[in-house]
Protein backbone atom coordinates (compact mmCIF):
# COMPACT_ATOMS: atom_id res chain seq x y z
CA UNK A 1 0.00 0.00 0.00
CA UNK A 2 1.38 3.42 -0.84
CA UNK A 3 1.74 6.52 1.66
CA UNK A 4 -1.33 8.06 -0.03
CA UNK A 5 -3.41 5.20 -0.38
CA UNK A 6 -2.82 5.01 3.39
CA UNK A 7 -3.86 8.66 4.07
CA UNK A 8 -7.11 8.34 1.69
CA UNK A 9 -8.28 5.55 3.66
CA UNK A 10 -7.79 7.10 6.78
CA UNK A 11 -9.69 10.17 5.94
CA UNK A 12 -12.14 8.18 4.17
CA UNK A 13 -12.76 6.76 7.71
CA UNK A 14 -13.21 9.53 9.82
CA UNK A 15 -15.54 11.08 7.09
CA UNK A 16 -17.60 7.76 7.03
CA UNK A 17 -18.67 7.81 10.60
CA UNK A 18 -22.31 8.17 11.26
CA UNK A 19 -21.32 11.20 13.85
CA UNK A 20 -18.54 13.54 12.61
CA UNK A 21 -17.16 15.18 15.57
CA UNK A 22 -16.13 18.78 14.65
CA UNK A 23 -15.39 19.96 17.85
CA UNK A 24 -12.90 17.22 19.30
CA UNK A 25 -10.74 17.12 16.39
CA UNK A 26 -10.89 21.05 16.31
CA UNK A 27 -9.31 20.57 19.86
CA UNK A 28 -6.58 18.39 18.80
CA UNK A 29 -5.62 20.66 15.69
CA UNK A 30 -5.32 23.38 18.27
CA UNK A 31 -3.55 21.35 20.90
CA UNK A 32 -1.37 19.13 18.70
CA UNK A 33 -0.64 22.17 15.90
CA UNK A 34 -1.77 25.79 17.15
CA UNK A 35 -0.84 25.89 20.83
CA UNK A 36 2.98 24.95 20.32
CA UNK A 37 3.17 27.66 17.84
CA UNK A 38 1.61 30.99 19.59
CA UNK A 39 -1.53 29.76 20.50
CA UNK A 40 -3.49 31.79 18.11
CA UNK A 41 -4.80 30.96 14.92
CA UNK A 42 -7.70 33.09 12.07
CA UNK A 43 -10.57 31.81 12.00
CA UNK A 44 -10.38 31.54 8.54
CA UNK A 45 -7.57 29.81 7.88
CA UNK A 46 -8.97 26.81 10.18
CA UNK A 47 -11.63 26.82 8.04
CA UNK A 48 -9.37 26.22 5.07
CA UNK A 49 -7.53 23.39 6.93
CA UNK A 50 -10.76 21.61 8.25
CA UNK A 51 -11.88 21.32 4.67
CA UNK A 52 -9.65 18.27 4.12
CA UNK A 53 -11.54 16.32 6.44
CA UNK A 54 -14.79 16.46 5.25
CA UNK A 55 -15.29 19.66 7.43
CA UNK A 56 -17.80 22.64 6.40
CA UNK A 57 -17.59 25.79 7.11
CA UNK A 58 -20.83 25.68 8.85
CA UNK A 59 -19.64 23.13 11.27
CA UNK A 60 -16.30 24.76 12.42
CA UNK A 61 -17.85 27.87 13.15
CA UNK A 62 -20.58 25.83 15.26
CA UNK A 63 -18.00 24.20 16.94
CA UNK A 64 -14.97 27.07 17.80
CA UNK A 65 -18.60 28.83 19.17
CA UNK A 66 -19.06 25.94 21.48
CA UNK A 67 -15.57 25.64 22.04
CA UNK A 68 -15.53 29.41 23.16
CA UNK A 69 -18.64 29.16 24.91
CA UNK A 70 -17.55 25.75 27.03
CA UNK A 71 -14.61 28.35 27.91
CA UNK A 72 -11.76 26.27 25.92
CA UNK A 73 -11.59 29.10 23.32
CA UNK A 74 -11.09 32.90 23.13
CA UNK A 75 -11.83 35.15 20.16
CA UNK A 76 -10.45 38.84 19.29
CA UNK A 77 -11.84 40.95 16.45
CA UNK A 78 -9.45 42.57 14.27
CA UNK A 79 -11.19 44.46 11.12
CA UNK A 80 -13.67 41.90 10.15
CA UNK A 81 -11.33 38.91 11.16
CA UNK A 82 -11.62 36.79 14.12
CA UNK A 83 -8.96 35.51 15.41
CA UNK A 84 -8.87 31.98 18.26
CA UNK A 85 -6.81 31.69 21.37
CA UNK A 86 -7.16 29.33 24.15
CA UNK A 87 -8.18 31.07 27.36
CA UNK A 88 -6.24 30.47 30.38
CA UNK A 89 -8.43 27.57 31.99
CA UNK A 90 -7.95 26.05 27.79
CA UNK A 91 -4.21 26.40 28.01
CA UNK A 92 -3.82 24.72 31.36
CA UNK A 93 -5.52 21.49 30.39
CA UNK A 94 -4.01 21.58 27.21
CA UNK A 95 -0.82 21.55 29.12
CA UNK A 96 -2.26 18.61 31.36
CA UNK A 97 -2.95 17.00 28.38
CA UNK A 98 0.38 17.38 26.24
CA UNK A 99 1.92 15.70 28.68
CA UNK A 100 0.20 12.90 28.77
CA UNK A 101 -0.07 12.32 24.95
CA UNK A 102 3.16 13.15 24.14
CA UNK A 103 5.17 11.85 27.54
CA UNK A 104 6.93 8.66 28.02
CA UNK A 105 4.86 5.49 30.12
CA UNK A 106 5.63 4.81 33.56
CA UNK A 107 8.61 2.30 33.75
CA UNK A 108 8.88 2.51 37.48
CA UNK A 109 6.97 2.20 40.31
CA UNK A 110 8.10 2.24 44.08
CA UNK A 111 4.89 0.12 45.05
CA UNK A 112 2.91 3.14 46.71
CA UNK A 113 -0.66 4.94 46.09
CA UNK A 114 -1.89 8.01 46.24
CA UNK A 115 -5.54 7.83 48.27
CA UNK A 116 -8.02 10.67 47.76
CA UNK A 117 -10.53 10.36 50.02
CA UNK A 118 -13.66 12.18 48.82
CA UNK A 119 -16.16 11.95 52.06
CA UNK A 120 -15.25 15.84 53.46
CA UNK A 121 -16.95 16.78 49.93
CA UNK A 122 -20.82 17.83 48.70
CA UNK A 123 -22.20 15.92 46.44
CA UNK A 124 -21.68 18.05 43.26
CA UNK A 125 -17.96 18.97 44.43
CA UNK A 126 -17.53 14.82 45.07
CA UNK A 127 -18.68 14.33 41.24
CA UNK A 128 -16.62 16.85 39.54
CA UNK A 129 -13.57 15.56 41.15
CA UNK A 130 -14.08 12.10 40.46
CA UNK A 131 -14.55 13.44 36.49
CA UNK A 132 -11.73 15.92 36.60
CA UNK A 133 -9.36 13.48 38.53
CA UNK A 134 -10.04 10.53 36.32
CA UNK A 135 -8.64 12.57 33.67
CA UNK A 136 -5.53 12.47 35.80
CA UNK A 137 -5.94 8.46 35.80
CA UNK A 138 -7.21 8.21 39.40
CA UNK A 139 -10.11 5.32 39.71
CA UNK A 140 -12.54 5.01 42.45
CA UNK A 141 -11.84 2.09 44.83
CA UNK A 142 -15.12 3.00 46.27
CA UNK A 143 -17.79 5.31 46.79
CA UNK A 144 -15.53 7.82 48.30
CA UNK A 145 -11.77 6.50 47.33
CA UNK A 146 -9.87 7.62 44.51
CA UNK A 147 -6.54 5.97 43.81
CA UNK A 148 -3.54 6.13 41.43
CA UNK A 149 0.12 4.15 42.11
CA UNK A 150 1.72 6.95 40.33
CA UNK A 151 0.22 10.11 40.02
CA UNK A 152 1.68 13.37 38.89
CA UNK A 153 1.70 15.04 41.61
CA UNK A 154 1.76 18.72 40.44
CA UNK A 155 -1.14 18.47 37.83
CA UNK A 156 -3.06 16.96 40.78
CA UNK A 157 -2.68 20.21 43.00
CA UNK A 158 -3.39 22.16 39.54
CA UNK A 159 -6.38 20.55 39.80
CA UNK A 160 -7.59 20.78 43.12
CA UNK A 161 -6.75 24.68 43.14
CA UNK A 162 -8.89 24.84 39.80
CA UNK A 163 -11.82 22.96 41.32
CA UNK A 164 -11.03 25.23 44.75
CA UNK A 165 -10.74 21.85 46.72
CA UNK A 166 -7.24 22.37 47.76
CA UNK A 167 -8.23 22.81 51.54
CA UNK A 168 -11.14 20.20 51.96
CA UNK A 169 -9.69 17.03 49.76
CA UNK A 170 -7.96 14.61 52.08
CA UNK A 171 -4.14 13.40 50.40
CA UNK A 172 -3.09 10.48 51.46
CA UNK A 173 0.11 7.23 50.56
CA UNK A 174 -0.61 4.03 50.89
CA UNK A 175 0.86 0.87 50.17
CA UNK A 176 -0.70 -2.76 49.47
CA UNK A 177 0.55 -5.17 52.68
CA UNK A 178 -1.54 -8.43 51.76
CA UNK A 179 -2.99 -9.66 48.57
CA UNK A 180 -1.29 -8.38 45.68
CA UNK A 181 -3.38 -10.84 43.31
CA UNK A 182 -6.96 -9.46 44.47
CA UNK A 183 -5.10 -6.13 44.04
CA UNK A 184 -4.02 -6.55 40.30
CA UNK A 185 -7.81 -7.98 39.96
CA UNK A 186 -9.56 -4.83 41.66
CA UNK A 187 -7.31 -2.55 39.63
CA UNK A 188 -8.77 -4.29 36.25
CA UNK A 189 -12.30 -4.01 37.04
CA UNK A 190 -11.65 -0.50 38.54
CA UNK A 191 -9.90 0.91 35.57
CA UNK A 192 -11.51 -0.82 32.72
CA UNK A 193 -8.51 -2.18 31.64
CA UNK A 194 -9.81 -4.50 29.09
CA UNK A 195 -12.29 -2.39 27.48
CA UNK A 196 -9.11 0.01 27.36
CA UNK A 197 -6.71 -2.64 26.07
CA UNK A 198 -9.09 -3.48 23.26
CA UNK A 199 -8.68 -0.01 21.84
CA UNK A 200 -5.34 0.09 21.43
CA UNK A 201 -5.65 -3.10 19.53
CA UNK A 202 -7.66 -1.41 17.32
CA UNK A 203 -5.71 1.89 17.42
CA UNK A 204 -2.54 -0.31 16.35
CA UNK A 205 -4.90 -2.21 13.84
CA UNK A 206 -5.18 1.31 12.42
CA UNK A 207 -2.45 2.59 12.03
CA UNK A 208 0.44 0.31 11.62
CA UNK A 209 -0.78 -0.14 7.91
CA UNK A 210 0.00 3.60 7.16
CA UNK A 211 3.77 3.33 9.20
CA UNK A 212 4.18 0.44 7.07
CA UNK A 213 3.45 2.32 4.29
CA UNK A 214 5.66 5.55 5.26
CA UNK A 215 8.55 3.31 6.10
CA UNK A 216 11.78 5.43 6.34
CA UNK A 217 10.20 7.86 3.46
CA UNK A 218 8.88 10.85 3.15
CA UNK A 219 4.59 10.95 3.57
CA UNK A 220 3.61 12.23 0.16
CA UNK A 221 2.90 15.59 0.66
CA UNK A 222 3.28 17.96 3.30
CA UNK A 223 -0.59 17.90 3.32
CA UNK A 224 -1.08 14.07 3.94
CA UNK A 225 1.65 14.38 6.27
CA UNK A 226 -0.61 17.08 8.49
CA UNK A 227 -3.90 14.60 7.89
CA UNK A 228 -2.01 12.00 8.80
CA UNK A 229 -0.47 13.31 12.57
CA UNK A 230 -3.95 15.03 13.54
CA UNK A 231 -5.82 11.74 12.93
CA UNK A 232 -3.16 9.56 14.37
CA UNK A 233 -3.10 12.30 17.62
CA UNK A 234 -7.01 12.32 17.32
CA UNK A 235 -7.17 8.54 18.04
CA UNK A 236 -4.55 8.11 19.64
CA UNK A 237 -5.69 10.75 22.77
CA UNK A 238 -9.35 9.58 22.78
CA UNK A 239 -7.52 5.96 23.98
CA UNK A 240 -4.97 7.35 26.39
CA UNK A 241 -6.57 10.08 28.15
CA UNK A 242 -8.57 6.98 29.40
CA UNK A 243 -5.51 5.31 30.21
CA UNK A 244 -4.45 5.67 33.83
CA UNK A 245 -1.37 5.17 33.30
CA UNK A 246 -0.82 2.30 35.30
CA UNK A 247 3.01 0.62 36.21
CA UNK A 248 3.01 -2.63 34.61
CA UNK A 249 3.22 -4.67 37.43
CA UNK A 250 -0.54 -3.79 37.35
CA UNK A 251 -1.27 -3.86 33.69
CA UNK A 252 -2.83 -7.68 31.88
CA UNK A 253 -0.31 -9.65 30.19
CA UNK A 254 0.14 -8.12 26.35
CA UNK A 255 -0.93 -4.90 27.06
CA UNK A 256 -1.40 -3.56 23.57
CA UNK A 257 -0.90 0.16 25.21
CA UNK A 258 2.88 -0.01 24.48
CA UNK A 259 3.04 -1.31 21.18
CA UNK A 260 0.40 1.90 20.85
CA UNK A 261 2.98 3.85 22.01
CA UNK A 262 5.67 2.63 19.91
CA UNK A 263 3.58 2.82 16.82
CA UNK A 264 2.21 6.59 17.32
CA UNK A 265 5.86 8.02 18.95
CA UNK A 266 7.39 6.76 15.26
CA UNK A 267 4.94 7.36 13.27
CA UNK A 268 4.94 11.04 14.51
CA UNK A 269 8.09 11.30 14.18
CA UNK A 270 8.47 10.75 10.74
CA UNK A 271 5.45 13.15 9.35
CA UNK A 272 5.75 15.86 11.81
CA UNK A 273 8.55 18.39 9.84
CA UNK A 274 6.00 17.89 6.90
CA UNK A 275 3.15 18.35 9.28
CA UNK A 276 4.47 21.81 9.93
CA UNK A 277 5.34 22.85 6.54
CA UNK A 278 1.59 22.65 5.47
CA UNK A 279 0.61 24.26 8.41
CA UNK A 280 3.39 27.16 7.74
CA UNK A 281 1.36 27.52 4.34
CA UNK A 282 -1.93 27.09 5.40
CA UNK A 283 -2.22 28.94 8.97
CA UNK A 284 -2.46 32.05 9.68
CA UNK A 285 -2.61 34.55 12.68
CA UNK A 286 -2.57 39.22 12.70
CA UNK A 287 1.11 39.23 12.30
CA UNK A 288 1.36 36.46 9.47
CA UNK A 289 2.18 32.20 9.04
CA UNK A 290 2.33 30.77 12.17
CA UNK A 291 5.48 31.10 14.86
CA UNK A 292 7.96 28.27 14.58
CA UNK A 293 7.03 25.68 17.13
CA UNK A 294 8.38 25.85 20.68
CA UNK A 295 11.33 23.94 21.91
CA UNK A 296 8.55 21.46 24.13
CA UNK A 297 7.37 20.80 21.11
CA UNK A 298 10.34 19.40 20.15
CA UNK A 299 10.52 17.42 22.94
CA UNK A 300 7.74 15.31 22.34
CA UNK A 301 7.85 11.55 22.12
CA UNK A 302 11.61 11.14 23.93
CA UNK A 303 12.55 13.80 21.07
CA UNK A 304 11.74 14.76 17.91
CA UNK A 305 14.56 15.41 15.29
CA UNK A 306 14.45 19.26 13.66
CA UNK A 307 14.66 18.14 9.85
CA UNK A 308 14.43 21.10 7.60
CA UNK A 309 10.78 21.38 6.66
CA UNK A 310 11.22 21.21 2.46
CA UNK A 311 7.93 21.67 0.50
CA UNK A 312 6.58 19.64 -1.70
CA UNK A 313 3.33 20.60 -2.08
Amino acid sequence: MSIQSACKNLVDEFRARPTLRAGSLITTVFGDAIAPRGGTVWLGSLINTMADFGISERLVRTSVFRLAKDGWLQSQQIGRRSYYSLTEDGREQFEQATKRIYGEPVDHWDGDWCLLLLSGLDTATRETVRRECGWLGFGPLSANVLAHPSPEFAELDVTMRRLGVANSLVVMRGQTVHGEAAMRELTRDCWNLDEIDARYAEFVQRFRPVYKALSGRRAGTNREAFLIRTLLIQEYRKVLLRDPWLPAELLPANWHGAAAYQLCRNLYRGVHAQADAHLDSMMETADGPLPPPSRLFMRRFGGLNPQQKVSNE
